[in-house]
């Protein structure tokens, strides 16, 4: 019998893999292997069976133009030639001044400086630092931040104490510092949202007020209105209080905007940025601020500087990526596409809203979001989760659900065909796929 050298190959990566890493958001003792990936291009990636899936998630939330983009390699690579990497305090180079240079333009107008880090989490970080140290810089210190209920901004201990309790940090509950919380205002709840910031701010010493605009993503693609959103900044502008718009999933149009804060007219202090920002192909994270809060920090006392690094800030390499990334948003052909997407997206919702099995849906930009009635009340831990996920992936699309909300985020080159195959697998998933009974559901 011939031996097959393709299964043994896979056999031996998976052993492999079993035996030496630890996977993201995984319960390493009952997840299925994980699915070997070779090869990507557009909004399709292959496994190592020639396996086809579209990646309806754009790989969470960072691939905006699809893989293995031939414009982005090429300028990652002619970067690579030329320098890879230097360190970036006290030194400085193109790539990086271009990156600010061109993303400034893009922000809301007071934005005047760029600080760069690695990722999502840690320009949370940063930007929660910068707004408390810089009123501690001013004689001012201040004690709390403020953030939504049901919100998410990470898994640093700064980014996790200003996310809400979504079951996933208990083990950190005793080590993370307070946070003010008060109720998203989700149609409905706008009101009450106000007033509880009001009390907040009459009776507590707080530095920000840190937000996703418009759309919380972890927290199961919870949807508001701007004009929900402009009062509470506005409030926050009153009382002397920073806001920090996390700006981490919903940058880069993913809102049908460049920014989802864009569509405010009372903007942010301190904007963080990732995910979408290289396109998708390597770790780069921003975090902007105004000239006030910068100047906060200049100084002859050097015990008011930012100490705050990393040795990859400001990496050349990723800033080349993110420009090249920019040279697709800026572009016609991506700009045509993303209002293709949000109108499928519009006929589609319209098609099945009426659906038995829809509790609600929801959509902003490129963001669409379909909640089934399962009879539970919304969690990430909803036992519906795991059926989705295996029927998406059997059907040969990647659709990660938060518990019982799936949501489609596609690359912006995504095809007509491919969306379509979206909708119509989702379709089917609300005919065929049902809930499990609580004490055989997995996490």
């Amino acid at each position: 019998m011939p031996l097959n050298f393709t299964a043994m190959k896979k056999a031996t990566l998976l052993e492999k893999d079993a035996k030496y890493i630890w996977h993201p958001y995984t319960q390493m003792k009952t997840a299925a292997p994980p699915l070997p990936i070779v090869k990507g291009a557009g909004a399709l990636v292959w496994d190592d069976d020639g396996n086809e899936y579209i990646d309806g998630v754009a790989s969470w939330w960072t691939n905006i133009h699809g893989h293995a983009h031939p414009h982005i390699a090429k300028k990652v690579y002619e970067q690579m030639m030329e320098l890879e990497h230097v360190i970036f305090a006290g030194f400085t180079h193109q790539p990086a001044v271009e990156l600010a240079e061109r993303l400034l333009p893009h922000l809301p107008s007071q934005q005047s400086r760029i600080f760069f880090s690695d990722n999502g989490s840690t320009a949370v970080e940063i930007g929660i630092k910068m707004a408390m140290q810089s009123f501690h810089n001013q004689g001012n210190a201040k004690r709390y931040l403020v953030a939504f209920e049901d919100a998410f901004h990470g898994e640093t201990f700064g980014s996790m104490s200003a996310s809400a309790d979504l079951s996933l940090n208990n083990a950190f509950k005793d080590h993370l510092f307070e946070v003010k919380r008060i109720p998203t205002p989700t149609p409905g709840n706008e009101e009450k949202s106000k007033a509880a910031l009001r009390a907040v701010l009459a009776t507590e010493s707080v530095y920000a007020f840190i937000f996703e605009p418009l759309v919380q993503g972890a927290g199961g693609m919870i949807m508001y209105k701007p004009e929900a959103l402009d009062e509470l900044v506005d409030i926050c502008k009153e009382h002397g209080v920073l806001t920090i718009a996390d700006e981490v999933m919903t940058g880069f149009y993913r809102t049908g905007k460049m920014f989802a804060t864009n569509y405010l007219t009372n903007q942010p202090d301190i904007i963080c940025m990732s995910k979408g920002i290289t396109g998708g192909t390597l770790p780069l994270a921003v975090t902007s601020c105004t000239e006030a809060i910068f100047e906060s920090f200049l100084s002859e006392d050097k015990y008011k500087t930012f100490f705050h690094g990393h040795s990859y800030t400001g990496n050349p390499v990723g800033c080349a990526a993110a420009l090249a990334s920019m040279d697709l948003i800026e572009s016609e052909e991506t700009q045509a596409n993303i209002q293709r997407i949000i109108k499928s997206h519009e006929a589609f919702l319209h098609r099945i809203k009426t659906h038995p099995n829809v509790r609600e849906v929801r959509m902003q930009g490129t963001i669409v979001a379909v909640e089934f009635q399962t009879g539970e009340s919304t969690s990430y831990f909803n036992n519906l989760r795991d059926r989705l996920y295996d029927f998406f992936i059997a059907n040969g699309a990647i659709l990660r659900p938060l518990g019982n909300v799936i949501y489609i985020l596609p690359p912006y080159c995504i095809t007509q065909t491919q969306l379509d195959k979206l909708y119509h697998l989702l379709e089917r998933a609300l005919n065929e796929v049902t809930a499990v009974p609580k004490e055989t559901s997995t996490c």
